[in-house]
């Protein structure tokens, strides 16, 4: 089996995390901030998502993450907060960026999202790691995480695993 990875800011890393958590197919993610080289390292929240290709493909693992953020407005947190997808090689940054133009056309406002080369990777804490899986019951989690959990449940259920 084929392990590989990829890079996902998506707003709160502790939602972002959460998400891709509850896919089979994913074998770890990595919560912290990542950086780009075309953004001067510029560190933002991301997740590195470690998956079997055979399992779980790149356009799903896209296709999950703008459908359970903002990926199409943006605020004045967008640089910290940022809607972006961080490839490890340069075949991996073209069939990103070419399964978000295909995807466009099922919004109704343009994705905001950017594809970037990633450049670094910075943990969170220790007490923040698997923040969903150790708070359930926060509020925070209840508020924020669960709706986006139940996207996945609805319209990704064949790879739900929560």
């Amino acid at each position: 089996m084929e392990l590989t990875k990829v890079a996902f800011g998506g707003g709160c890393h502790w939602c972002t995390e959460a998400v891709f958590q509850s896919l089979k197919g994913v074998e770890k993610v990595e919560q912290g901030f990542v950086a780009s080289i075309d953004e001067n390292s510029s560190f933002s929240e991301a997740v590195i998502v470690h998956f079997q290709v055979e399992d779980i493909t790149l356009k799903t693992l896209i296709e999950v993450h703008l459908l359970t953020h903002k990926s199409t407005s943006n605020h004045s947190m967008r640089k910290k907060y940022r809607s972006a997808i961080y490839s490890f090689s340069d075949s991996q940054n073209k069939e990103a960026t070419a399964l978000l133009d295909n995807f466009q056309e099922q919004f109704n406002k343009k994705i905001i999202t950017q594809v970037y080369p990633f450049s670094a990777f910075k943990a969170s804490e220790e007490a923040f790691q698997n923040y969903y899986l150790k708070n359930p019951a926060k509020p925070f989690c209840k508020q924020f995480i669960n709706p986006k959990l139940e996207v996945i449940k609805k319209k990704f259920s064949n790879y739900a695993s929560l």
